[in-house]
Order: C-alpha cells, then structure tokens, then sequence
C-alpha cells in the first residue's frame, strides 16, 4: 500500500516502486505468519532446535487510545532507530502499541529509518527523533526493535527522578554489565537536553550507549533501574538472529581509540540531518510514524562514517 512507499528510499518511477513495495509487503508478511510460533513471545527469547520463532503480531482489536482521563498527563515519545528490518517492525509496532495501551501509556511510535549512504548512526537517529518528537510528547524511550517487554509489570511511566533504564543488566538478556544502559532507556525531555543528547561519533555497531551512560553521571542524574521483578533473563524477548543478520562491528582508522573518549562536545546541538519524508503508517492496526532520515558526516571528524 502506498504508506509503504515511506520506507523505501531510492529514485525509481511511482509505479515500479509501487509494485515493489506490494511485493515486499505481501512477503513480510507470509514469511511472517510462516515462521512466528503463533502464541505470542517466547519467555525469554527462548530458540527451539528448529531455528528462531518470531512473535506473530497481535490478533484481535487493539484497545482504544487516549480515551480516559485514566491515562494520566504525560506522552511518551517512543524512539526505535531502524534500518531494513521490516520483519522486526511487523512485530513490533502492533506489540508496542498494545502492550503500553494497556498499561494507559500515552505514546507516538516513531520510526527513525536511516536512508543515507552513511554507516548505522543509532546516536544520530535518536537526537533525530527527539528533535522532531514535537511539542505533544514530554518524554521519551530510546527502544531497540528486536527487544520485546514481557513482564507487564515493567515501569514505562513518566521518569520523573531520573533516566530509568527499563531493560536493565538484571534483565537483559544479553548484556549484564554495570554500566550498561542500551536497549530500552526513558528519560524525560529536561534531562535528555541536559545530557546534550547523544554523541553523533559513533558509527556502526556499539558503545554509544557506553558514552551515553558518562555523559548521564555528568550531568548530575542518576540512572535507576525496574525493581521487583521476579522474571529475570526471561523479562524480554530478543528477536535478533545474528546468525543471518550480521552487525556491523568493523572498527577502521582510529575508530578504535576514539570510541572510548567522551564526547564533550558534539550531541543535539550538532547533529546534522535531513528528514526527506514523514509517513503516518498503520501496522496490523497500531499507529506510528516514519522519518525518512538522511543523516551527513563530516569526514575529517569521523572518517569512519563510511567504510572507503
């Protein structure tokens, strides 16, 4: 459907593009209905013998948005940096939408599809969103889409006191460090302008969040994390599959060195980007919005930000 046409960059004619994005579409989803187990996540991201199982998307109508005074004054901003994997956001975006409705969230899915030339910048996507979040939303999540909530209990609420890092080392699937703070991070607008954001240096795969959590402790704030949760490693679902979908974790020139320092000076007040188009998409009934984002690299700063 023409929505679709939003995700696909690229200089074809209307009509080609139009059939190709039908294409697409048509085959997501029947590989989707093909391979997901059919009962919703696995606890714990658990992977049968026979390969991953992919959660099938949400059956049934999805509960009404915004409709109580129940669900409180704040809207979340949720931001899921995004490039070519469509079979993830198939799932995704109708899940996030039911799982923070019932838990009377207010919230506006956005979609940072990076589509440049550029190496991923997971960074640089989420000083995009938050630029364009607009005035309705007053704080935000910066959300992997391969990482599913499970437990219901899970806090999404307004982060008042501070960064709260809901996919935290207790948590976490993979990742189970102290300092650790990626996956799924809220923190209102206040305290991400205070951080100045994220560092825009960071291109490919990896240790943004690492520089993200000193510029947190710079900044005064304290990152507090879900307690009471009883789930352990099985609180989410990770659907990445690294056997047929490789990060890029190459590290060229001085990448190596310059992606331990902190960034002192670059974040939200230098990002440089431009949207080349904004969807209203509607996924399996939930609502989002896609930000064709075109991000641009200054090469004698980060040489790094191709690969040559």
């Amino acid at each position: 459907s023409p929505p679709l046409l939003g995700l696909l960059p690229g200089r074809l004619s209307v009509f080609p593009l139009f059939f190709l994005a039908l294409l697409l579409g048509f085959a997501s989803l029947l590989w989707l209905q093909l391979s997901c187990s059919g009962d919703g996540p696995v606890p714990g991201g658990g992977q049968s013998r026979e390969g991953p199982h992919q959660p099938c998307p949400p059956q049934g109508p999805l509960l009404p948005v915004e409709d109580e005074a129940s669900w409180g004054p704040h809207r979340l901003a949720l931001l899921v940096p995004f490039r070519e994997r469509f079979e993830e956001l198939l799932v995704f975006v109708p899940y996030m939408h039911r799982f923070l409705s019932k838990k009377r969230i207010r919230h506006h899915i956005l979609i940072l599809n990076q589509v440049d030339h550029f190496r991923f910048n997971r960074a640089s996507l989420i000083n995009v969103g938050f630029l364009e979040s607009g005035n309705d939303t007053d704080y935000i999540a910066m959300h992997d889409v391969d990482l599913l909530p499970l437990n219901e209990q899970l806090d999404y609420g307004f982060p008042e006191a501070g960064p709260f890092h809901v996919a935290s080392p207790e948590l976490h699937p993979l990742y189970h460090y102290k300092t650790y703070v990626g996956g799924i991070l809220l923190l209102t607008k206040q305290h991400y302008e205070m951080c100045n954001g994220m560092s825009n240096r960071f291109w490919g795969w990896g240790r943004e969040d690492d520089e993200f959590y000193r510029r947190i402790k710079g900044a005064g704030l304290q990152v507090r994390r879900p307690s009471g949760i009883t789930t352990g490693y099985e609180t989410f679902q990770h659907l990445h599959d690294p056997s047929w979908r490789k990060r890029d974790q190459k590290r060229i020139a001085a990448q190596k060195q310059e992606q331990f320092k902190v960034d002192r000076e670059g974040g939200l007040n230098n990002v440089r980007y431009r949207i080349e188009s904004r969807t209203a998409l509607s996924v399996a009934g939930a609502p989002c919005t896609v930000l064709n984002i075109l991000l641009d690299c200054d090469t004698n700063e980060t040489p790094w930000c191709t690969f040559g």
